[in-house]
């Protein structure tokens, strides 16, 4: 799916028992809280950690849109690998393309990949306002 001159931000977490199903299956809607973390993980990379991002530049990201197809399950203990990839940047918007790998000795298995729009909004009044620029400049 991403397909960039730089490579994905990569997020590793475990499956816990909370993850799971009664089958031990991670439940459907849980890859959106990975794809949230994983996000989340990706702005305190380039130096914006959500708080920070809110406290000096007075903006949030909301999601907007999203899209997933589930190809695997992942289940109880697996390590996975949640990648997040800036695919459009816009003023207002971005959107990025995810993917939750299932990773093991000799093994790399797509689970799941999505496509999320998220909007930056002013954090007072939840307005449509620009990307802050030094958050822009800090992507790679």
């Amino acid at each position: 799916m991403p397909d960039t001159d730089h490579p994905p931000f990569r997020f590793t977490l475990r499956v816990y028992w909370e993850d799971t199903d009664a089958g031990g299956v991670v439940f459907y809607a849980n890859y959106l809280k990975y794809f949230e973390r994983a996000r989340t993980e990706w702005l305190r990379s380039v130096g914006f950690g959500q708080e920070r991002l809110r406290t000096d530049t007075g903006a949030l990201f909301v999601v907007a849109d999203t899209a997933v197809r589930y190809l695997s399950p992942a289940r109880l203990d697996d390590l996975l690998e949640v990648t997040v990839q800036p695919q459009d940047v816009g003023r207002v918007s971005m959107s990025l393309a995810q993917q939750a790998w299932r990773i093991a000795p000799g093994e790399r298995t797509l689970l799941a990949e999505g496509r999320i729009r998220i909007g930056c909004v002013d954090a007072g009044t939840f307005k449509t306002r620009r990307i802050p620029n030094q958050l822009l400049d800090a992507m790679p």
